[in-house]
Formats: C-alpha cells, structure tokens, sequence
C-alpha cells in the first residue's frame, strides 16, 4: 500500500512539474485577464452584457487543475471595478477521487451587487459554496445565458479557448488576496 502511495505522489509531483509555473508579474497578470475577458465576451456576448451591469469582475485566465487520484488547482487573477484593476487574487482546491490528468481553463466571477462584491473584499479568504453561492452560467441558443441564472447575486462563467466548459463547479475553491508588488 505504501508502494501504491510513492508511486501516486511521484507521478503527481512530475505531472505538476510539467505545468508551466502559473505566478506572473502585475502587467503579465494585467495582460492575460484582458485576454481571458476577450475570449469570455467571444463566446458570449451575453456574458458581455452581464459583465457591464456588474458592481465586480473577477478573473481567473489560466487555472490549472491536475491530479492522480489526488488533485488539486491553482489560479491566479484580478479583480476588475469599473474596467480597472483593484487587487489581485489566487483561487485554489484540492480533491480526492477518481482523476487523472491536466487541464487548463479560465474562470471569470461577475459580483452583481455591491453588497457581494463589498462582502467578498472583506473576506480573509472567500469560499465558494460557503461565503457567496456562484451560480455556474450555461449558454442556451446564440450564447444566451439562462435568464434564471442571470438574476443570481453571483454568476461564475468557466471556459477554455475552445468555449465554454459544463460539469464543473466553483464549490469548494477558495479565494485568497494576493500581494504583486
């Protein structure tokens, strides 16, 4: 048993070693959200309009989610007020279960009202699921979005630049402030 576990842990470490290191300067973080929006608002010129009405945006343009057996993901983003840059954050999860493998996608948080963007700023660290439920947005026909899901308080978008991406979930990420400085 203990063989099984060095062996699942060694291909865990060399398949994370693979993953390009993820923690980017400001204006590299800078220049990858505003990409990751582009490809947000390409899918969706929904998720545009949702994104306008917003009190906050948070993305995430590059998360990456990996494991055997046991996983975990890491992501590091910005949170946009009004178009600008206001701080930056890391999201983070951990699993156990059946996985294996890598994958790479992008995360965009749309807070609708001040009063969640204004609890999540507060927040030490902000869970999903615990502190702000996300509703996750599904497209319908010509990349519209539910119209139940756009009334939620907290709309989660979740795609890779081959569109968006079903079956996934923000429960039980955490979001932590991050200094780059």
């Amino acid at each position: 048993m203990i063989r099984i576990v060095r062996s699942l842990l060694a291909a865990a470490l060399m398949l994370f070693a693979t993953v390009p290191a993820v923690a980017a300067s400001r204006e590299e973080l800078d220049a990858a959200v505003r990409e990751a929006v582009n490809e947000l608002y390409k899918h969706s010129v929904a998720a545009k309009e949702l994104a306008g009405k917003s009190a906050g945006m948070l993305v995430f343009p590059q998360v990456i989610k990996g494991g055997i057996g046991i996983g975990g993901e890491y992501g590091e983003g910005a949170l946009q007020v009004g178009g600008n840059t206001t701080a930056y954050y890391n999201i983070a999860a951990g699993s156990i279960g059946f996985q294996l493998g890598v994958q790479q996608k992008s995360q965009v948080i749309l807070f609708m009202h001040q009063r969640e963007l204004d609890n999540f700023r507060k927040s030490e660290g902000w869970k999903a699921g615990v502190d702000g439920s996300v509703a996750l947005a599904t497209l319908g026909a010509g990349g519209q979005v539910d119209t139940e899901t756009s009334k939620k308080p907290i709309i989660g978008f979740i795609f890779s630049n081959k569109g968006l991406m079903y079956n996934l979930t923000f429960e039980g990420s955490k979001i932590t402030k991050i200094d780059k400085d």
